[in-house]
Formats: C-alpha cells, structure tokens, sequence
C-alpha cells in the first residue's frame, strides 16, 4: 500500500500524534518514520485519493497540530511514496536539505496576503491623473466620431492599470518585508493586482499584522487586502 507523507520534522520534535487523523475514509491512522536526524509524519495512503474538502481539512489539521510544537516542512496535499522504506531513502538522501530548511523555518509561520482594487475607482483615479487619458475620454464623450479613440483609450488605460498595480504592489511588498524574515511571490488571479506569502517570525508576528492593517487604513475602502495566516511555511519549502 503507498504511504501518504504530510511533513517532515526534526528527530527531537515531540511529534505528538493523539488525538489528530490523517485523510481517508475511515480517517488513516498516523505514525512516523525515523532516519537519525528527522521523522517524516505518515501513513497509510487512500487507493481513491482525491482533494476533497474533507481529505483537504485533515491534510492541514495535521499541519496545524506539528506546527504547534515546533518547526515543520509541510509537504503538500497528496504527496504519495511507495512505502516506509521509500520515505526513509528520501529522508536519508536529503537529510542535509531538509535540516536546512528545518533551521531556515524556526520560529515562523507563512502569512499569505492578497490584495485588490476596486475597478471603478481605478479608473477615476486614471481619468483624474492621466491628461492624455481625461483628453481622449472627452472627445469620446462629445460625440466624435471616430473608431479609432475607444481603442486607443483603451490601450492607454490598460497600461495604466497594469503600472500602477505593478507599482503599488511592490509598495506593499517592500513595507511588509521589513517585518518578515523572506517572502514568496506568486501569479495573481482574478481581480486581484497582488499575491504573496510572507515568512514571519513568530516573535515579529505584531509588528507585521500591525503594518499590514495600518496598509489597509491607509489604502482605504476602495483596496482589498486579504491576509491569511498563521499557515505552515508551504511556500518556503
């Protein structure tokens, strides 16, 4: 049967695993797998693994519950091995790498931060600021008649939004960066002009959320930052 991994700790992290299951229906039984230095958290793998809800929760709960005693190398949701001896070979050949990142983790939690702006009021802000932009948006709106001013409006407030959100964005990055030991950029989707995930120290874990809320004061009601956090450090591993 495959062997489902969920993280890796160091050999003298408590490792308490009562009172916490693993994914499956019933919910797997936990259990570790030693090499000298670290333990991989695992155990039995589910044949019709999927991300459901339930399997995702328990995924996360587990991380949750290791994370409470100490550093962890969360693996992410599915991460299947042959077997016990499988896990150990992977400990034992990466043992340097994982102790190092294990060292680079102490101490920290990901924060995730998320950020919007509202369409309307960006485009207010262009049509405020942009002379070239206020000049087309007028002709347009007098009635002349010529197809080639929507587009070249439209060409111009699109650069526009991507500048500026390129330019606020890293703003925000560099005011939370102060307060966080590393950070990780990732694709922003939607409507949102941001995504990162910050590694922060649990002992500067107030000054970050206090300067992350005193961005969101700042940017007022038009700007949607969205934090998410305490998380295991998944995008530092």
């Amino acid at each position: 049967m495959a062997v489902y991994v969920y993280s890796v700790v160091a050999a003298d992290h408590p490792q308490r695993l009562d009172g916490v299951h693993g994914v499956g229906d019933p919910p797997a039984a936990l259990r570790t797998v030693h090499v000298p230095k670290l333990s991989a958290v695992v155990s039995d793998g589910p044949e019709d693994l999927r991300p459901k809800r339930r399997d995702l929760a328990a995924h996360q709960a587990v991380q949750e519950h290791l994370m409470a005693d100490g550093t962890v190398l969360p693996m992410q949701f599915g991460f299947l091995a042959a077997d016990d001896d499988a896990v150990r070979q992977v400990l034992e050949d990466r043992a340097d790498d994982f102790a190092e990142r294990l060292r680079a983790l102490a101490g920290c939690a990901e924060y995730h931060l998320k950020a919007a702006q509202k369409e309307e009021a960006l485009l207010r802000q262009i049509l405020r600021e942009s002379d070239e932009a206020r000049g087309l948006n007028e002709e347009i709106r007098s009635g002349r008649n010529s197809p080639e001013l929507p587009l070249a409006l439209g060409e111009l407030v699109a650069q526009e939004v991507q500048a500026r959100q390129a330019r606020l964005a890293a703003e925000l990055v560099d005011v939370l960066h102060e307060h966080a030991r590393d950070e990780r950029a990732s694709q922003a989707t939607g409507e949102d002009f941001l995504s990162v995930s910050f590694l922060v120290d649990r002992d500067h874990e107030a000054r970050f959320l206090s300067a992350e809320r005193g961005l969101a004061d700042e940017l007022g009601e038009d700007f949607d930052l969205r934090l998410h956090g305490p998380l295991p450090a998944y995008s530092f591993v």
